[in-house]
């Protein structure tokens, strides 16, 4: 990779093309096969290039940037008003760095602002006698040696420099610093900080000075990725809220958690707390473990007979199934490895709403389970992804230049096709998450759910194996391959059918799965019965066709829908009677 800024160059491109939901070449057909009879695309279109930078509707800015436009906008508010350039750079703090609010606040009363902001209508000068009293240590000094804000109290250089240090050292709060005399509301503006600081002061200040132009300006932020100092300037109102940094980390502009386009932030903050909570933990112990009758501690029993003796200091000896003591079991009870007195209570009711809580307990473990090994395994992938690609920019594509005899410029599909797949990763592990939250009483919409998500993960599948594994074969031959070209074709072609099919299930998502009806359940189980798609391996190496049915519906196995309801903090189904979750005792609205 030549550099940093080249690898974001080209994710640009491929990221505005991904979702322009324009015909991005050929479909493919129902049952999955494609068809790759894709002309060249190794051009560089920069007209095409130009317009998608055109679309874009974010700016990133480096310090530099930074530094330039808050000069900007002090230069122009002092000019339009006036005033000096620390009045207007204290106006601008005092107002979020919004220069049209700054005019309308000004024009409609300036002497109210000049109050509330600190700006005196009057410079007044210091007392001009040949020594002056300093207001803080009380010790005259001459004249020249005293400074004062445009409220005339004067302090010496050695007060100031102690009260600007101190202010500085607390934190931001000193951007806002007013005249130490306690009765003075008079703002100190940059100019005294950096004619009084020292330098170590005087870097700290234009610092936090910098910061605040990001952090009080709502429509710009910075980068969350760990150690950029890059910044982001937004464009509200303009769809799609993905950001991609220079950095190269993606993020949403209103979240600030990682990109996460189709699904909407609701969800994805959801998801995140889920995984981080303690929720799965109770919902884990709950249908693997038992509590010990005597000190209620929950055991685990993953082998071995039916006699538990629980861990000291309790050692209470006790049977697994009836929970009951052990010194009433024996041989006449069925031994080690049977209760009859379990089985017999288990026929007459007596476990049935214990057992029950347990089941239900293990079917919602497992549908959690089911949609979160899935959801990492697709964000592995695409980390290995990600290393994969920027290995071939670094020093493969050189090296296959020189074995096929083709300038790099010709291989450029081949870094489309990394980067598609980069991309698709990205929206197919979120699918995971949007497809836990999918109302298990919503079939219709989740049948369309799974057959788009079976579609584009099949596709996702043939294309990462055709850039991983056919494009090893090239980069390890000894000389040009004559079938090298009918590689490209069928890479450039892979990729765009991919893109088709992602676009397809992102239109959908971002929809709300609006275009299926009650009416259209049938067809799509239909459609999803026949499709080849859904019953090919994932990467996590599980059958499509089981993965997106048989698990998804774990929750609901054991009854119907209408007899429990889900948690909303911790989505334990419990029962319909239940007033309060019985996994996090959060009550039921």
């Amino acid at each position: 990779m030549e550099s940093e800024d080249d690898m974001h160059d080209a994710n640009d491109s491929a990221e505005d093309d991904f979702y322009s939901g324009g015909e991005a070449g050929l479909a493919a057909s129902d049952d999955g096969d494609a068809d790759y009879d894709f002309a060249d695309h190794d051009s560089d279109d920069s007209a095409e290039l130009l317009s998608h930078r055109q679309q874009q509707n974010y700016s990133i800015l480096s310090e530099v940037d930074i530094k330039r436009r808050q000069e900007d906008d002090i230069n122009r508010v002092s000019t339009v008003l006036s005033i000096s350039k620390p009045e207007a750079c204290v106006l601008l703090r005092n107002y979020n760095w919004s220069v049209s609010k700054v005019h309308d606040e000004w024009f409609a009363d300036e002497e109210r602002v000049r109050k509330v902001v600190g700006l005196p209508e009057k410079h007044n000068e210091m007392p001009n006698d040949r020594e002056v009293t300093c207001g803080i240590c009380f010790e005259s000094c001459p004249r020249g040696s005293m400074s004062a804000a445009a409220c005339g109290h004067p302090f010496c250089g050695t007060c100031w420099r102690g009260y600007i240090s101190t202010a500085i050292s607390d934190g931001p709060g000193c951007l806002m610093l007013r005249c130490p005399d306690p009765s003075c509301a008079a703002a100190v503006g940059q100019d005294m900080i950096n004619s009084l600081a020292d330098d170590e002061d005087k870097e700290k200040y234009g610092r936090y000075l910098c910061r605040s132009y990001i952090e009080d300006n709502r429509k710009t932020k910075w980068c969350p990725a760990p150690g950029c100092e890059y910044a982001v300037e937004f464009v509200m109102g303009s769809g799609s809220y993905d950001v991609n940094c220079n950095c190269s980390y993606g993020f949403c502009w209103n979240c600030t958690e990682e990109a996460h386009r189709p699904v909407d932030c609701a969800t994805v903050s959801k998801w995140i707390l889920k995984n981080s909570a303690e929720s799965e933990n109770m919902n884990w112990i709950l249908a693997n473990s038992k509590p010990c009758p005597k000190c209620k501690r929950p055991i685990e029993k993953n082998q071995g007979c039916m006699h538990i003796t629980c861990t000291p200091p309790c050692k209470f000896e006790f049977c697994w199934l009836c929970l009951g003591p052990w010194s009433e079991h024996g041989e006449r009870t069925g031994g080690f490895y049977a209760c009859n007195r379990y089985e017999s209570a288990r026929q007459e009711g007596a476990y049935d709403e214990s057992e029950r809580r347990r089941e239900m307990a293990k079917n919602s473990l497992e549908r959690y389970t089911h949609y979160y090994e899935r959801w990492a395994a697709n964000q592995s992938s695409r980390q290995k992804a990600l290393g994969d690609l920027q290995s071939l920019q670094n020093d493969k594509l050189e090296k296959l230049s020189d074995i096929q005899s083709q300038p790099e410029s010709q291989l450029k599909f081949i870094i489309e096709a990394w980067l598609q797949i980069v991309e698709c990763r990205r929206v197919l592990k979120w699918t995971y998450a949007y497809g836990f939250y999918l109302p298990e009483h919503e079939h219709a919409k989740r049948q369309f759910f799974e057959y788009l998500q079976g579609e584009a993960e099949s596709g996702l599948e043939r294309l990462h194996q055709c850039a991983e594994k056919e494009l090893q074969i090239y980069l390890d031959a000894e000389c040009p391959s004559k079938d090298f070209n009918d590689f490209r074709t069928k890479l450039a072609g892979l990729t765009s059918v991919t893109r088709n099919y992602f676009e397809n299930l992102v239109r959908a998502l971002e929809t709300g799965l609006n275009d299926v009806g009650p009416s259209t359940s049938h067809g799509t189980c239909s459609k999803s019965a026949t499709s080849k798609s859904l019953g090919g391996k994932s990467k996590s190496g599980k059958n499509r066709a089981s993965s997106t049915s048989s698990k998804s519906g774990g929750s609901s196995r054991g009854g119907d829908d209408s007899n429990i309801w889900t948690c909303d903090q911790c989505t334990y189904a419990n029962p319909r009677s239940a007033r309060a979750c019985q996994a996090c005792d959060r009550q039921h609205r």
